[in-house]
C-alpha cells in the first residue's frame, strides 16, 4: 500500500508538472524524495543545499501552492538534504541524510530578497461602482468584480477575463474593482496597465538587459490589472514573459484582472498555454446594453443636464445608438452644446443630424448590409439565400466570410452577427471566423479575393456607398 507521504507528493507532482516545462520538471522535481508526513509537515529529501536554495528562489510559490491544496492552510514543508560526509567516509561514496536545522534555513513560504513598496496604481478614480449601471448586459462581470474587490486573489474569479466590444464599460468596470481594492485594502498594491504601456517596458527591459528587474518590480504588485490583451496577437516575447509573471503571481495569490475584445477562444497569434491560463478563473463578457440599460446610463451621466432633454428625444438617440456607451455619451453631450450654444431648440431633427455627422458606430451598423451586399454580388448569390440555412457550398462559404468580415468592420458581437444570419449560434459565428482563416492560409487564389473584398468595404464604409 502507497504510503501518505508518497501519495501527497505524487499529487504535488502532477500539479506542479501541469505549470512548468518539462525540461525544469525533470531537472528540479524528478529528483526530489518524499520521506515522511507528520502533522500536516511534509519532508521531502534534495540532493543537495544549492538543489534546496534553488527551489527556495524560484519555485517556493508553486510548492506553496500544491502543499497547502493537499494539505491545508497549516502545512509545512521541511528539508533532508543529502551530503557526501567524505570526512568520514573518505574511501566511499556513500552518503547520508542530514536535516537542516531551522535556524540554518529560511522559511521556504516566504519569498526572499522581497521588500513591499508602494506602487502608484495609475487608476482612474472618477470610475467607481457607484457609476456603473448595471443591467443584463453586465450583471455577471459586475457581480464578480464586486466579490474581487472585498476580497482580491481569494475568489475563484483569479483570473477574471472581462471581454466584449467597444465603449460598453470594459475599462470602467476594471478601474471600479481596483478603486474599490484600494479603498478597502489600502496595503494592496493595484497596478493598471495597458498592454501597450505592458510591451514597451519588456522592450526597453530587454534592450537594457533589465529583465529580471522588471520581473522583480512585478512582484510587489498585489492587483494586477492588464487592459486590452488582445494587442499581444503576434508578440512571442511579451507573451513568454507574461505567462512566467502570470504563473509567480497567481501562484502567490496575487488578483489578475484582464479586458479583450474578444473571449480568449477568439484570441489570435496567441500561445495556446497562455490561453489557457486566461480560462482558469472566469470569463465575462459584456454585451451592449438594452435600451433601458442605455436610458439609465444617459440620466446617470448626465445629471442635472438631462432635464432639458425632452423624453421623446432622449428615447431616439437611445434606440439608434445602441453598440458605444462613449458615443452614447458624446451624442448627448453634443446635443445639449449644439441647443445651448446655437440657441437651437433639442428634439429629434437636431438630434438626427448629431447621429449622422457624429457616430461612428452607425456607419458601421450599415456597413454590415454593405458587407452582404459586396459579398454576395461577388460569389453570384442572395443576400437572402445567405441568411438562409441552405449548405450549398458557395452559399456556406459566402455566409462565412460575410460574418468573418462583419467581425472586422463592425462593433457586433458574435451573437449579433448570428442573429444577422438567420439566427445562427454563437459557436456556428466561431466556426465561420476559423474556417475563413484556415482557407486564406491554405489557399492564396482564396485570400486575395477576400482582401479585394476588404478593399471594397473599406471604400463604400468611407464613400457613404
Amino acid at each position: 500500500m502507497t504510503s501518505k507521504h508518497v501519495m501527497v507528493w505524487d499529487s504535488c507532482l502532477n500539479y506542479i508538472r501541469q505549470n512548468i516545462n518539462d525540461r525544469k520538471f525533470k531537472t528540479w522535481f524528478e529528483p526530489i524524495k518524499p520521506i515522511k508526513l507528520e502533522n500536516d509537515i511534509l519532508t521531502i529529501q534534495v540532493p543537495n543545499k544549492f538543489f534546496y536554495e534553488w527551489l527556495e528562489e524560484h519555485y517556493i510559490g508553486l510548492l506553496r501552492n500544491c502543499i497547502i491544496s493537499e494539505l491545508g492552510t497549516k502545512a509545512r514543508l521541511e528539508y533532508l538534504i543529502l551530503i557526501d560526509n567524505k570526512n568520514q567516509f573518505s574511501n566511499s561514496t556513500e552518503k547520508q541524510t542530514k536535516q537542516i536545522e531551522s535556524k540554518d534555513i529560511k522559511n521556504p513560504f516566504v519569498i526572499p530578497g522581497i521588500k513591499k513598496v508602494k506602487i502608484d496604481s495609475n487608476l482612474n478614480a472618477k470610475y467607481t461602482f457607484d457609476k456603473f449601471i448595471e443591467g443584463d448586459s453586465n450583471r455577471l462581470a459586475r457581480s464578480a468584480g464586486k466579490a474581487i474587490a472585498n476580497a482580491p486573489g481569494a475568489t475563484a474569479f483569479n483570473p477574471l477575463f472581462v471581454y466584449g466590444g467597444v465603449g460598453i464599460g470594459k475599462t470602467h468596470l476594471i478601474h471600479a474593482i481596483g478603486n474599490e481594492i484600494v479603498k478597502a485594502h489600502p496595503e494592496n498594491n493595484v497596478l493598471y496597465i495597458t498592454t501597450d504601456r505592458f510591451t514597451n517596458q519588456i522592450i526597453n527591459a530587454i534592450q537594457k538587459n533589465t529583465i529580471a528587474d522588471l520581473v522583480s518590480y512585478y512582484q510587489h504588485v498585489d492587483t494586477l490589472i492588464l487592459d486590452d490583451v488582445q494587442f499581444l496577437s503576434g508578440r512571442a516575447k511579451t507573451q513568454e514573459i507574461l505567462f512566467n509573471l502570470f504563473n509567480r503571481l497567481h501562484q502567490n495569490g496575487k488578483q489578475i484582472i484582464l479586458t479583450s475584445d474578444r473571449a480568449p477562444i477568439d484570441l489570435d497569434k496567441m500561445e495556446d498555454r497562455l490561453i489557457s491560463r486566461f480560462k482558469w478563473g472566469l470569463s465575462a463578457d459584456i454585451q451592449p446594453p438594452g435600451f433601458e440599460t442605455r436610458m439609465a446610463i444617459i440620466k446617470d451621466k448626465l445629471e442635472g443636464e438631462i432635464e432639458q432633454v425632452p423624453q421623446e428625444v432622449l428615447e431616439y438617440v437611445c434606440h439608434n445608438v445602441v453598440d458605444n456607451i462613449r458615443e452614447l455619451e458624446g451624442v448627448m453631450i453634443s446635443l445639449i452644446a449644439q441647443a445651448t450654444l446655437n440657441l437651437k431648440e433639442i428634439d429629434i431633427d437636431l438630434a438626427r443630424n448629431i447621429i449622422n455627422k457624429y457616430v461612428v458606430s452607425s456607419n458601421k451598423e450599415v456597413a454590415l448590409e454593405k458587407i452582404k451586399k459586396l459579398v454576395a454580388d461577388h460569389f453570384k448569390v442572395t443576400v437572402e439565400k445567405m441568411q438562409s440555412s441552405t449548405r450549398k457550398r458557395e452559399v456556406v462559404i459566402a455566409r462565412q466570410l460575410s460574418m468573418y468580415l462583419a467581425k472586422a468592420f463592425t462593433n457586433k458581437s458574435l451573437k449579433s452577427i448570428g442573429d444577422d444570419f438567420g439566427g445562427k449560434d454563437h459557436s456556428t459565428v466561431i466556426y465561420s471566423l476559423r474556417a475563413v482563416k484556415d482557407m486564406m492560409d491554405t489557399d492564396e487564389g482564396f485570400k486575395n479575393q477576400v482582401v479585394e473584398i476588404e478593399r471594397k468595404v473599406q471604400m463604400s464604409i468611407g464613400s457613404g456607398y
